[in-house]
């Protein structure tokens, strides 16, 4: 079989968002760290396009890039791979690479219980996993420190008029709007629409609410957002909705989501040390989060939550590139990616 280019894929789903992972095929991008690592990525974006693009991914379909981790205290770096986008930090990614690492051999799985440390570009991500009969069951994951950026916030956003959101930092910049004031009940049957006002909000956000880290300035802007539904309080489910870029939803609960909720909950007074919530996405899969610490981030209050979820495997793929392959990148077309970025 002729080949140009083929690397080992490992199909994981977190909560039901896909969170592919690549063990084999691709050397590690140049870097010191892992961050480093992931911004040569991104300036090259072949292997990001060639993974999401059609006909060899989907705009539903995130992947991860398995790297030998760059500090000693680390067992495996990772690189995320978003559709228009490398986060610094993902909840349900984080969570697939762990079961992925675990269920393949990549890391010695222990049970009842396997601690590791992972290196993403965000930074250590602490992760236990509980096991049982070779497989993974859950894997909770020490985030890195979140924090509201602004609480109530005015956000001019076309067709919707004046909304007030909130503007805080779960791994992943978020603006997140109230989903009830928007008449949306979160319903699998809203995803659509969902879709669309989230699209709108982003865009928004991100021209009239600038958002730095204050720790690492190439962390900026904000890029997804969080419907909310009501907040039922501490140790209760509450639902939401995360809109991804270019516009859909995450169908897991989202762990950088549920971290940032929980920062705001927290600047609010509504959380504190030890308290915990659930997430759950329109599709009813769920995330737990607690609250582990207090922390700052530059002079900024702020959080550290532990977030608890469980993926699946869903098969094993080797992804090639036929020499005289017309669309060796893939290509975009509006019906199934939605906005104006879109390209052949």
């Amino acid at each position: 079989m002729r080949a140009r280019r083929t690397c080992t894929v490992v199909g994981c789903h977190g909560g039901g968002e896909v969170g592919n992972v690549v063990v084999e095929g691709v050397p590690p991008p140049p870097g010191a760290t892992v961050f480093e690592q992931m911004q040569a990525l991104r300036a090259d974006d072949s292997l990001r396009r060639f993974l999401l693009r059609e006909p060899r991914g989907s705009v539903a379909t995130h992947a991860n890039l398995i790297v030998p981790p760059t500090r000693p205290d680390c067992d495996a770096g990772y690189i995320i791979m978003e559709p228009t986008e490398y986060p610094a930090m993902s909840g349900s990614n984080t969570i697939c690479v762990a079961t992925v690492l675990l269920e393949t051999g990549r890391v010695e799985m222990l049970e009842p219980e396997t601690t590791l440390r992972l290196e993403a570009p965000g930074g250590v991500v602490e992760v236990r996993a509980v096991c049982r009969d070779g497989r993974c069951e859950s894997v909770e994951l020490m985030n890195v420190p979140c924090f509201a950026d602004r609480l109530d916030v005015l956000l001019e956003v076309e067709s919707l008029g004046t909304l007030t959101v909130d503007v805080a930092f779960g791994g992943m910049w978020y603006a997140i709007a109230d989903a009830a004031a928007l008449g949306f009940a979160l319903e699998p049957g809203e995803a659509r629409e969902l879709s669309l006002v989230g699209e709108r909000i982003r865009a928004a956000a991100r021209e009239q609410l600038p958002c730095v880290h204050p720790e690492n300035p190439e962390i900026a802007g904000v890029s997804i957002v969080q419907l909310a539904g009501p907040w039922h309080g501490v140790g209760a489910v509450s639902r939401n909705a995360v809109v991804v870029a270019p516009g859909r939803l995450d169908r897991s609960a989202t762990g950088t989501g549920l971290s940032a909720r929980m920062a705001t909950l927290h600047a609010r007074g509504l959380m504190r040390i030890g308290d915990e919530m659930t997430h759950s996405s329109v599709i009813g899969s769920t995330f737990d989060g607690r609250i582990v610490a207090e922390a700052t981030v530059g002079a900024r209050p702020a959080i550290v939550p532990a977030i608890r979820g469980s993926a699946w495997i869903t098969g094993v793929s080797q992804l090639y590139v036929d020499p005289d392959d017309p669309f060796p990148e893939g290509y975009l077309l509006s019906d199934t990616w939605p906005g104006d970025d879109v390209q052949i």
